[in-house]
Order: structure tokens, then C-alpha cells, then sequence
């Protein structure tokens, strides 16, 4: 096993100052409440596209995964630490594959903005293709779909109440709230002088007249995909990442955006995933994900089309906020290119309506 960890190291407190990091005053908070032993390293990892998450090493080897909110350009509503704490706080007993968290601080005292640390899961995180054939043989690619999609059905089964999450979100109306906000966040985060096609508007108006009814009240992660979990060497989830914008709502909207990201070679949007792992040999395709999704769930699935087209259109929407928030320079140091961004974001838009549409 090959090309395992949570993703690319950018910089670290050996090689001078981490942004985001207060040094001193967190390395005192994590050996006050952690035991954590000094001094400590900080490692920033790419991979995240705007909650920043940190790499911490302390003196005697112990590792952590720090997360926290970008620098700037922060909406008023989102980037929430003790939300994702919470989140993973309650699933975390439930035997659902989450980091153990370890502690909040929500003194911004200690580092300007709220914090939490969590255990670092050693695993494959697989970003491209030349990972995926790096890390697992054929036999073992070959189920990973199948592994992703009962992971999936687990999470959607937990019962919300029990969990003591019945009070994260509201209960109904999931879609027409993400359409909302989705929609608001698109137009808050326009960047001057730089295009944004009027079909961004058009698909939205058209998922918002055209909204199933949604079955269940589920724990929706919201950005449930390959590359954000880690896995094990038989290719089971150790661990679901990235919890930023989970809340209560319609199950159908993460089994939509998982079948968007799980591409298969000839599919348009693979330009903008880049390299594809799920386009390596041996992966299941899109339709057997969604089978196995279907064999462990009793939800009905005849309506993942319109998810599938309600998840390119959000996936348009959340890459014009990375746009302009990389832009801003709040990307903590994570100075990948954003610039072909704008054609990317019309593109999800032109795969959403098609989808729609049939």
C-alpha cells in the first residue's frame, strides 16, 4: 500500500511559520487538554477546498488532525467547527466510520477562530488515478463502490433522534433550503470581472420546480465521494472526512452527489475531476454503485436523476465560493490553481440540465 495519508503535506512549522496557526497558543491548549507533548508540528494538507485542515505531530509522535475555518472571506453561516464536532461527536458511538474527535476549543483567544482535533486516520485517500492503481490491485477496486455505497446506506440509517441530532437541522423541506442557499452563496460569491453564465440560475429555477418528495429524515453528509474518506487495505471506509456542510434532510442528495463524482472514462466532467480514480480499471461503474446502494437501503431510488442533476448544479455553486475565496487569499497557504475555475463551474451547470432533462 502505496500513497496513503490524508492528502499532500503544504508546509510545515520546521520550515517556518503555518498560517492559521498560532503556535504557542495552541500548542498550550493541546497539552492542557490532550496531555499533547511539546514542542508540536503543524502541517497544513491540501486536498480541502475551504475548512482547513492541519497535520499535528507532537513530541512524542503522536499524531492529530486540527481543523478550522479558512482565514478570510468567511460566510456568516458556514465554516461551523462545534457543528462538525457535534456531527462526529454523535456518530462516532454509532460505529459509523468517523475520526474519533478529541476536543473543541471555542475560545478565539487561542487561535482567532474555532477549532477542533480529531484523530488522524492512516489510510488511502484516493485523489487521481494513478493512486488508485498505486494503492489497490484489481480485485480490490472492485469493491470499493460496493464498500462506499453500504457505508452510505449505514449513515442514511441512523436513526436522528437516538443519535441526539434531531436538532441540527430542520427536518423537511432539504431540497428547497439547498437550493436557497446554494443559490445565495453562488451570487454572495461573485468575482468582478469575471463571467458567470446565466444557466447557473436557469438549471436552479428548473430543479426548484421539479423537487421529490422526500422520504426520510437522514444525517446527509453533503459531499459524500471517494476522495473524502479514507480507506483501509481491503478497501473499506476507515473513515468518512469533511463534514462541513452535513445536516438533516433527504438521503437521495448524497447517493446524487456520490453517482456525480464517481466518474466513469467517457463522462464530460472528467476533465474537471482530472485524472478520476473511479476511471482506473477494475472500478465498479456508476450504475453498480447505485444497485448496491439500492441492496442495502429500503429507500426508493427510481428519482436519482434528479438528485444527480441537483448535485452538478451544487457542485457549480460550491467551486464559484473556492473561486472566489482563493481569489481573496484565503486559502492558508494552498496556492493551487483556481483560474479555469470559471469554466469548470459552466460546465456542472451544462451536465446538471442535461441530467435533468433525461
Amino acid at each position: 500500500m502505496r500513497e496513503r495519508g490524508h492528502a499532500t503535506l503544504l508546509a510545515s512549522a520546521t520550515m517556518g511559520k503555518v498560517t492559521g496557526i498560532n503556535d504557542a497558543n495552541v500548542t498550550a491548549w493541546m497539552v492542557r487538554n490532550l496531555s499533547s507533548v511539546a514542542p508540536l508540528e503543524y502541517q497544513l494538507i491540501a486536498g480541502g477546498r475551504s475548512n482547513l485542515t492541519f497535520r499535528v505531530t507532537d513530541g512524542a509522535g503522536h499524531t492529530y488532525a486540527l481543523r478550522r475555518p479558512p482565514i478570510s472571506h468567511v460566510l456568516p453561516t458556514a465554516h461551523d467547527m462545534v457543528r462538525e464536532h457535534t456531527i462526529i461527536k454523535a456518530l462516532y458511538p454509532l460505529g459509523i466510520p468517523v475520526a474519533e474527535p478529541l476536543g473543541l476549543c471555542t475560545d478565539e483567544e487561542v487561535n482567532e477562530r474555532p477549532f477542533y482535533v480529531m484523530e488522524f486516520v492512516e489510510g488511502a485517500i484516493l485523489r487521481d488515478r494513478a493512486q488508485a492503481e498505486s494503492a489497490f490491485d484489481l480485485a480490490t477496486r472492485s469493491q470499493i463502490g460496493d464498500n462506499l455505497a453500504t457505508t452510505l446506506a449505514q449513515l442514511h440509517d441512523v436513526d436522528v433522534e437516538r443519535a441526539g441530532l434531531g436538532a441540527l437541522a430542520r427536518h423537511d423541506g432539504y431540497i428547497e433550503r439547498q437550493l436557497r442557499r446554494w443559490r445565495g452563496q453562488f451570487e454572495q460569491m461573485k468575482v468582478e470581472g469575471v463571467d458567470h453564465p446565466t444557466l447557473v440560475e436557469e438549471v436552479g429555477d428548473e430543479l426548484a420546480r421539479s423537487i421529490p418528495v422526500q422520504q426520510r429524515v437522514a444525517v446527509v453528509h453533503g459531499d459524500y465521494r471517494l476522495d473524502n474518506t479514507v480507506l483501509d487495505a481491503s478497501g473499506h471506509v476507515r473513515a468518512i472526512l469533511d463534514w462541513e456542510i452535513c445536516t438533516l434532510g433527504d438521503p437521495m442528495a448524497d447517493l446524487g452527489i456520490l453517482l456525480c463524482y464517481w466518474a466513469e472514462p467517457h463522462d464530460p466532467t472528467v476533465a474537471l475531476l482530472g485524472a478520476a480514480p473511479t476511471t482506473a480499471p477494475g472500478f465498479a461503474s456508476r450504475d453498480e454503485v447505485l444497485k448496491s446502494y439500492a441492496a442495502h437501503s429500503t429507500l426508493d431510488v427510481s428519482d436519482v436523476a434528479y438528485y444527480q442533476a441537483f448535485g452538478y448544479w451544487k457542485l457549480a455553486c460550491i467551486l464559484q465560493g473556492v473561486f472566489a475565496r482563493y481569489r481573496a487569499g484565503a486559502a492558508g497557504g494552498d496556492r493551487g490553481s483556481v483560474e479555469e475555475y470559471p469554466a469548470h463551474i459552466a460546465m456542472l451547470a451544462e451536465t446538471a440540465k442535461r441530467t435533468l432533462e433525461g
